[in-house]
């Protein structure tokens, strides 16, 4: 837009208007923008982007726009929006820009130019300020003003004879380009477009100052608020969301529509307190409704639909309307859910509907988790953290089998390092932010897609970057392998007790919990070199190892609790030093089995938080006592009982509720549900070779399947006195082996019956 500022707040419009002397079948074009775009083809929202990244990797979308034109006049029109300072913290950006370009010169007709026209949007602004009393960095509410909206700005007919010709700002440029003359530096948008379908509202909770509609809103059902009357209504989804909603209105001029969004409502706070609890999610009866907020203005016409311009998180919608001179007429409000396009493929039975539920409502956190990138929160930050990721791509492999989006977080991930070789702990991001303990994990997710997604060439490139996290660490580690002070955020986990989730540690850095981390890290590490990389290297790492899990168990172990402490003062114990202490084989055999069952129950200890737990899981199965794992999920069971429909960051705790109710991280049971009760898991890297081994715990059987790259793998098990009966079939072209009770039997492709 000539004349508008680059990087300030604005919202504009992009029209190119062009003859067709017939509809063609193909009609290819690539699309981006800064901050965000839409595109409309005669009126149809047909793509929105770009898929978030960085300059250096700027993302296009491609869409075929032939199935929208038509012979005679059309019409390309695009929304694009910069929030400025407001921006999301996840939204790199460098200044407002729009891009179209024809993929052949058939299409070139569209290409950017002076030949498109444009206006800003004078109806928009930020909504008035949020109500949100956490860490919120998803972006401003939109304010729209009716009565300076340019309605029917998208189609053919709408007259823009009087807007003025776009600005070329430069030449757009792919990444690989010799001479690059811009900033975005372009790449392939390298995941699917957005799954997008209708949802509505389900209930009213609470209506004041109009009689209760009769079926709105969980059907179209118009009703009137009449003139100089203020109405509330509290509206429930019934479970939470991420979903654009989308509000028609008739009438009401210059009326006040206010709608807010929130996760759950909140208890009023204690005399003298701050905290507010937010009890039962179900239960709405003394709540307050605290939550971001979008705001419309209507300008009197006929079914003007307002609908914000990035999605909204929420399970209840409070809608607050004031009317002036003019009564409003509520037409409909409807929504359409916008999430990442995984297909649910695995199953499982196992005769206990409580099991299924935690699965279907893990399922919902994890999708709510994930769009274009994985998230930490849909509805508090949208940032995608390297812990919380990791235990999402997991949820992915072993429900869906869908390891695009993981490859997209491990790569930009990647692209996250600066001169000091260490990944920011999220990513994208405005403000750069460090976990070392984060980069480390990656190391982790890159050994995870390696051992479950057979794409080795993937795994190469990602040596460098492996490589250089391990660097960053050397040059704090002393010589007995121990790190030493680490710079930056030392997040771990959310403890209780624990500053900022942050480990206990020596005064010169000694902390357990961080030299197990690494420990694996090196471990890891030396797989991945052995296997796709250099095998001198693999032994470097594999004797740093050894010096670590050395050096553990000369600096923490306390012989006179029989556990590993945090730190070599021996003066506090946490279960995560334990169970890294397992994981990482600086205790093996009946001494480790022996060490996790004290784990869970010897007083004292900090224990794990929702996102730990993952890691206490995989220690239980490494010492045999994967058969606990269904009496593990006490936490998980209260969430259900208090009414989430999601699972939550942390659990609640007196005068601490969780901050956010949706956190892909807690929805663990999504993998070990199949990976250690039904019992499936990879044997070899790409999953080339399958291992079932069960842990019934009391069920009285299991059946499933879990997805797998050459097709799926089927388990039925039912225990018979000693023994048991099994059916598994495996992929074509996948062998593998069945574990039980220390008796092992080899499968081979297709299908296994037999009784043991």
């Amino acid at each position: 837009m000539p004349g508008a500022p680059a990087t300030e707040y604005g919202v504009y419009h992009f029209r190119r208007t062009f003859e067709l002397a017939a509809k063609p079948e193909r009609f290819v074009v690539h699309v981006s923008g800064d901050n965000r775009y839409q595109l409309f083809v005669n009126g149809r929202r047909v793509a929105w982007g770009p898929a978030r990244g960085d300059l250096f990797h700027w993302r296009y979308e491609t869409v075929d726009a032939a199935p929208y034109l038509e012979p005679g006049k059309n019409v390309f029109a695009a929304v694009v929006w910069n929030f400025g300072e407001m921006a999301p913290e996840s939204q790199v950006t460098f200044e407002t820009g729009f891009l179209v370009d024809g993929d052949t010169p058939a299409e070139s007709v569209v290409n950017t130019g002076t030949n498109w026209k444009c206006a800003r949007d004078e109806s928009y602004s930020p909504a008035p300020a949020r109500e949100v009393r956490a860490y919120f960095v998803v972006g401003p509410g939109d304010r729209v003003a009716g009565p300076r909206h340019p309605w029917g700005w998208e189609g053919r007919e709408f007259d823009d004879s009087d807007w003025p010709a776009a600005a070329v700002v430069s030449p757009a440029a792919g990444r690989e380009a010799r001479d690059v003359h811009t900033r975005w530096m372009l790449v392939e948008r390298p995941i699917p477009a957005m799954e997008e379908r209708p949802e509505r509202l389900q209930r009213i909770r609470r209506v004041a100052g109009i009689p209760q509609p009769a079926a709105f809103p969980a059907e179209p059902g118009p009703f009137e608020i009449p003139a100089r009357t203020h109405a509330t209504l509290l509206l429930d989804q019934t479970y939470l969301t991420t979903a654009y909603p989308e509000l028609t209105v008739s009438g009401g001029k210059d009326a006040v529509v206010t709608m807010g969004y929130a996760e759950s409502l909140y208890l009023p706070a204690a005399p003298g307190s701050r905290s507010r609890e937010k009890g039962n999610r179900n239960e709405v009866e003394g709540k307050q409704f605290i939550g971001a907020r979008d705001q419309f203005i209507p300008d009197g016409g006929s079914r003007r639909t307002f609908r914000p311009l990035w999605w909204r998180a929420y399970r209840y919608v409070e809608l607050d309307v004031e009317t002036k001179d003019e009564p409003l007429t509520i037409e409909d409000l409807r929504a359409t859910y916008v999430g990442y396009p995984f297909e649910r493929r695995a199953q499982f039975d196992g005769g206990s509907p409580e099991v299924n539920r935690i699965l279907d409502v893990g399922w919902r956190t994890a999708r709510l988790c994930a769009h274009e990138t994985y998230m930490d929160c849909p509805y508090y930050e949208q940032l995608q953290y390297v812990g919380d990721t990791r235990v999402q791509c997991m949820i992915s492999i072993f429900n869906s089998g869908d390891a695009r989006l993981m490859r997209n977080a491990i790569g930009q991930i990647d692209d996250s390092r600066l001169g000091d070789a260490c990944t920011m702990s999220r990513y994208p991001t405005r403000l750069e932010q460090y976990i070392p303990g984060f980069s480390l994990w990656w190391i982790g997710m890159v050994r995870d897609y390696w051992w479950y997604v057979d794409d080795p060439a993937f795994v190469r490139r990602m040596l460098p970057g492996v490589r250089a996290v391990l660097s960053f660490f050397e040059g704090y580690q002393k010589k007995d392998g121990s790190l030493g002070l680490l710079p930056w955020w030392r997040y771990f986990d959310w403890v209780p007790g624990w500053p900022s989730g942050e480990p206990p540690q020596e005064a010169d850095g000694s902390s357990a919990p961080y030299d197990l981390l690494l420990l694996l890290a090196y471990r890891w590490a030396a797989e991945l070199e052995t296997a796709v990389g250099l095998g001198g290297l693999s032994e470097v790492y594999q004797a740093r190892e050894k010096q670590l899990r050395e050096s553990a168990q000369r600096l923490y172990w306390d012989a006179g609790r029989s556990l590993y402490a945090d730190t070599p003062a021996k003066q506090q114990f946490s279960q995560h030093t334990n169970t890294m202490a397992v994981l990482g084989d600086v205790i093996t055999g009946t001494p480790a089995r022996d060490l996790m069952r004290r784990t869970l129950t010897a007083p004292g200890l900090s224990q794990g938080a929702l996102f730990f737990k993952f890691y206490m899981n995989l220690a239980l199965v490494k010492v045999g006592e994967g058969d606990s794992y269904l009496d593990q999920l006490g936490d998980w069971r209260d969430m259900l009982a208090r009414g989430l429909t999601t699972f939550a960051e942390t659990i609640d705790l007196p005068n601490s509720p969780s901050r956010s109710d949706c956190h892909a991280w807690s929805a663990s049971p999504n993998i070990e549900i199949f990976r250690t009760v039904l019992g499936v898991d990879s044997a070899a890297p790409g999953f080339s070779r399958v291992v079932v081994r069960p842990h019934l715990n009391k069920l009285k059987f299991v059946s499933g399947s879990v997805p797998h790259p050459k097709g799926k793998v089927e388990v039925r098990l039912e225990p018979r006195g000693a023994g048991m009966a099994a059916s598994i079939t495996l992929p074509p072209g996948t062998p593998g082996e069945f574990v039980w009770r220390g008796a092992r039997r080899e499968l081979a492709p297709g299908v296994n019956r037999f009784s043991l």
